[in-house]
C-alpha cells in the first residue's frame, strides 16, 4: 500500500500522531506532498521526524511552494526556487525561529546555513511523482493541460509555477487518465477535496485547526487526526 501525507507546515505533533495512527507493514511506502514548513510551531521537527521516517520506510517528499520561497529566501538557486520575498509574510519567520535563527549572535540570512543533513533533504525534494494510476503534485498542472491524454507529455511541459502553486486546475476534470493527488488548496471547511476520478485534494488544514489526513491507495481509506 502507498500512503499519501498532505500539508503539514510545521505541525510536528499531528505529524507524530498521524504517524503512529497509521496500520504500516513493512513493504508500505509513503509520500508527502509538501509545505513542511511555515506558519506552525516547529518546522525543524518535523523534518527531523521525516529524516527518521525515512531511515525505515521507502518515502518520497514533494517541493511545496513554502519549501520553494524558504530556499529563495535563503539564496539557493534553481528555477523552481522561487517567491523569497514572500516568505516571512507567509509565516516563514516561524520556520527560521524553529531553526535558531533570531537567537544568532548575528542574525544574516547570508550567512545562514541550514544542519546538513536538512540542507539534504531539501535539496531531494522532487516536482511530483507518478504511481500507478495516481499522480501526486503539490498543488497542480495548469488548466491548459487538461485536454491531454498523455501523461508524461503534460509533467514535460508542466511549469513550476503551476506544480507549486496552481488553485484552478486539479478540480476541473481532465484527460489524463489518472487521479491526480494533491495539497496546497484546503476546502473552507477543511474537508477533503474529493472530484473522483480525477482528483483528491489532501490539505485538509492542519495549520489552521483542521486536521491532518493521509490517504491509503489504492483502497482510498482516509487517516485524520
Amino acid at each position: 500500500m502507498l500512503y499519501a501525507v498532505g500539508d503539514i507546515h510545521g505541525e510536528r505533533e499531528l505529524l507524530e500522531d498521524l504517524l503512529a495512527t497509521l496500520p504500516l507493514r513493512h513493504d508500505d511506502s509513503l509520500v508527502f506532498v509538501g509545505d513542511y514548513v511555515d506558519r506552525g510551531p516547529d518546522s525543524r521537527g518535523v523534518v527531523d521526524t521525516l529524516l527518521r521516517l525515512q531511515k525505515e520506510r521507502l518515502c518520497v517528499f514533494l517541493l511545496g511552494n513554502h519549501e520553494s520561497m524558504f530556499l529563495d529566501f535563503l539564496g539557493w538557486q534553481r528555477r523552481e526556487y522561487f517567491g523569497g520575498d514572500a516568505f516571512l509574510m507567509n509565516g516563514g519567520d516561524r520556520t527560521l525561529a524553529s531553526y535558531g535563527f533570531f537567537d544568532l549572535e548575528d542574525p544574516d540570512v547570508k550567512s545562514f546555513r541550514l544542519p546538513v543533513e536538512h540542507e539534504q533533504f531539501f535539496r531531494r525534494l522532487k516536482m511530483y511523482h507518478r504511481d500507478g494510476d495516481y499522480l501526486f503534485v503539490h498543488a497542480g498542472l495548469g488548466r491548459e493541460l487538461l485536454d491531454e491524454v498523455d501523461i508524461d507529455y503534460a509533467l514535460r511541459r508542466a511549469r513550476s509555477e503551476d506544480l507549486l502553486w496552481d488553485r484552478t486546475s486539479v478540480d476541473l476534470p481532465h484527460k489524463l487518465g489518472i487521479t491526480i493527488i494533491y495539497g496546497h488548496t484546503p476546502s473552507l471547511d477543511f474537508s477533503l477535496r474529493r472530484n473522483e476520478p480525477f482528483s483528491i485534494g489532501i490539505d485538509t488544514g492542519a495549520v489552521y485547526g483542521g486536521r491532518l489526513t493521509a490517504i491509503r491507495l489504492p483502497d482510498e481509506t482516509i487517516f485524520q487526526v
